[in-house]
């Protein structure tokens, strides 16, 4: 479990989409998530580590309408707890996570997709129900007798309304006869921007992902950088050679080749020096 808890960011469970973690969640738990910062209140997260481990996360203290920074917080102590009891040594960014940043919130869901089927293998617990569990031991914090539902977390097997009691249209009744439901064309215009705003984000998940993956293999650089200036390894003919290929500024060439010359002509001088102390 260690090391499912400390995978690196080059690891291929970071390279899974956004689509394929919201599928996964809404399947899995029957809700309907549209965008991955809905798992912001980590409640999802909770429920998902509830399916893997029966019995170890306290369903009852989990806030499945968690609208503040306070509620949500209290959801990812009731997940540091779990995490504890079962020795699973994962930072979780608290702070950035809460906040709803869509690049923060799909790294931890990618991470704990992974980790859910490093456990199951990828297998759902067929006697589980998520609906069931959510009813009877999730909190809630609705007024009593409300009906009002967390938008992120709705079970997405509910039945339809019919035809007539469609949401947005009106019942052809008294003064309100008049009124129409939405044109097709701006039913049209709306789907359209849903898959815009979609691909925008897509393409923002993707920006975000290669500048991490630029500042890691930056970090590489400028560590073997830092290595090659100490004052042991600088004068050596090998750290020459690496500094050769650091500093190149010509794209279109490599500087491999001088940098060879530079690390063979060095092992030919040594070799003469010998053959000279040798005579």
């Amino acid at each position: 479990m260690a090391m499912v808890a400390n995978i690196g960011m080059m690891d291929s469970a970071y390279f899974v989409g956004r689509n394929e973690i919201l599928s996964w969640i809404n399947a899995t738990l029957q809700v309907n998530l549209s965008r991955v910062e809905e798992a912001c209140s980590g409640a999802v997260q909770c429920q998902m580590m509830d399916m893997t481990h029966s019995g170890v996360v306290p369903m009852h203290k989990v806030n499945f309408d968690a609208k503040t920074e306070y509620d949500m917080i209290q959801n990812y102590k009731v997940l540091q707890e779990v995490f504890n009891k079962l020795k699973i040594e994962k930072h979780i960014e608290v702070t950035k996570l809460v906040k709803g940043r869509p690049l923060d919130n799909l790294e931890f869901l990618q991470w704990l997709k992974r980790y859910c089927d490093s456990v199951n293998g990828g297998i759902m617990n067929e006697n589980y129900n998520p609906v069931e569990r959510r009813c009877k031991g999730g909190k809630e914090r609705h007024p009593k007798g409300s009906t009002k539902a967390s938008k992120s977390l709705q079970p997405n097997n509910l039945p339809h309304h019919g035809s007539g009691d469609a949401p947005g249209c009106n019942k052809t009744s008294g003064p309100k006869q008049g009124k129409t439901c939405p044109t097709s064309g701006l039913a049209d215009c709306n789907s359209e921007i849903q898959a815009l705003s979609g691909q925008v984000m897509d393409l923002k998940l993707s920006v975000d992902h290669l500048e991490k993956e630029r500042d890691f293999y930056f970090a590489k650089l400028r560590d073997i950088e830092i290595l090659c200036q100490s004052p042991e390894l600088e004068h050596l003919p090998v750290s020459s050679a690496i500094k050769k290929i650091l500093y190149a500024v010509d794209a279109k060439e490599s500087a491999l080749a001088e940098a060879q010359e530079i690390v063979l002509g060095s092992t030919t001088d040594d070799a003469d020096d010998d053959l000279g102390a040798t005579e």
